[in-house]
């Protein structure tokens, strides 16, 4: 049986980070989630945002633009339901991001989720892995 605990953190770990980084918005610790070579699609754009982001770099330096001028406020993920796979490094997760938009003072809701280390909602799609 392989060592798995010297193998990185498990998609259950990945995904208590990927909270935190979100509620935190922290695109230092959201981008250190990705696999170097990754590429991040959005295919709905916010004004002044990349259409894709290519690597860690672009990632952490595209969220670092858009939260720093971004008016939503994540406040609570919640509704999280974690499903488990045969595969032990696959989990699909469905969860709704909450939070206030600070220029109109009125709450959001975002849903989404998360399957086979990626994820994935009705708007974007990016892919989440190992350091």
């Amino acid at each position: 049986m392989p060592d798995t605990a010297s193998a990185g953190p498990g998609p259950h770990e990945i995904l208590a980070r990927y909270h935190r980084a979100m509620l935190d918005m922290s695109a230092k610790a959201l981008a250190d989630l990705y696999a170097a070579d990754t590429v991040h699609a959005f295919l709905f754009l916010f004004p002044g945002m990349a259409g894709r982001y290519r690597g860690r770099e672009e990632i952490r330096a595209g969220y670092r633009a858009v939260w720093g001028g971004s008016p939503a406020r994540p406040e609570s993920i919640e509704d999280v339901v974690v499903h488990d796979s045969t595969d032990p490094e696959v989990i699909t997760v469905e969860q709704t991001v909450t939070g206030t938009l600070a220029t109109a003072g009125r709450p959001f809701r975002f849903p989404g989720r998360v399957h086979d280390r990626a994820v994935a909602d009705p708007e974007h799609q990016q892919r989440v892995m190992r350091p």
